[in-house]
């Protein structure tokens, strides 16, 4: 398998020096003199057998597990190194191709969210300690891309900016209007439409976690009356709504799905009704999500390209 391995390194890494220190001592070089520069050590002909098979999952399990270390350097100059390379060489290379080929042949699997599947996924990712969010997301808790206008504001101020835009475009012109928000999270964005727009608001989630934090907070600011969270699937929800609003939540809906969505987004918007979607796109073709990542952080989750949300919706 180290065959195999060297091989792929080789193809790959062009621009930067990776130096790989192999389980049985031996030393390789890849790339050139200029940097980054990067070196590793590898343990155990599993870790061989797993790289060469599949390299997407495997640099990131052998690296938890201690299998995968770097020496003079640590796991983010590794990532910077092989993402730069994979860059230049995923269009011209068959491998790396042929792998983006096969991810994409298998969304109908991987991205296939039904109501009981995306409950379950949301749950490997959303119903964790909320210590862990508090520290990385801003005091709303709003997870997804912040606004900054200038580039120099807080994740604060970019998050309060990004709400504001978000609020601009669904023209929010008259007090009471019945907003849907789909995929509320901890309830950030409903309870800012609520008390500072005058709406009327659902947020619906499939996170346990989410909705009992969505609820108290809306307890705590006196918005209950405002402010109702659900966890309810979103082609489960039977009333029409003059606003839908969903941050963050198309990345887990998988491509399968899309038409789904977009047909439920229209059947619960009434004529007159505006609908934003917010969410994370890609550069790249369509394709399908990183292994590691698929089993890891987002389950069942993609970010399409802006071709798939077009044509779907």
């Amino acid at each position: 398998m180290r065959v195999i391995v060297d091989q792929i390194l080789r193809k790959i890494v062009q621009n930067g020096r990776l130096q790989v220190m192999w389980p049985d001592g031996g030393w390789s070089r890849y790339g050139n003199i200029y940097e980054p520069m990067v070196t590793i050590q590898l343990y155990g002909s599993d870790t061989l057998r797993h790289l060469a098979l599949n390299p997407g999952l495997a640099v990131g399990e052998a690296y938890m597990d201690g299998n995968l270390q770097p020496l003079d350097c640590d796991i983010y100059d590794l990532l910077h190194l092989l993402m730069h390379n994979l860059s230049l060489v995923e269009r011209s290379s068959r491998v790396v191709s042929g792998r983006r080929w096969l991810r994409r042949l298998l969304r109908s699997v991987t991205q296939a969210n039904n109501a009981r599947r995306a409950r379950r996924n949301v749950a490997h990712h959303y119903d964790l300690d909320g210590q862990l969010y508090a520290l990385f997301l801003d005091h709303d808790q709003q997870y997804s891309c912040a606004y900054f206008p200038t580039g120099d504001e807080t994740i604060d101020k970019a998050q309060e900016a990004k709400k504001r835009h978000i609020a601009a475009k669904l023209l929010l012109n008259r007090p009471n209007l019945e907003i849907l928000d789909i995929g509320c999270g901890w309830g950030g964005m409903a309870l800012t439409l609520a008390q500072e727009y005058g709406a009327r608001v659902k947020g619906i989630t499939l996170s346990e976690e989410q909705l009992s934090v969505a609820r108290q907070r809306a307890a705590d600011a006196g918005l209950s009356d405002r402010c109702h969270f659900e966890l309810i699937d979103y082609r489960e929800v039977g009333q029409q709504f003059d606003r839908i609003v969903s941050v963050g939540m198309f990345e887990h809906v998988g491509v399968p799905n899309y038409d789904s969505f977009f047909a439920s987004i229209g059947r619960m918007l009434k004529p007159d009704g505006v609908a934003l979607l917010h969410a994370i796109g890609r550069f790249d073709p369509p394709g399908g999500t990183n292994p590691w990542v698929n089993k890891y952080i987002f389950p069942g989750g993609y970010c399409p390209a802006l071709s798939e949300a077009c044509l779907s919706g």
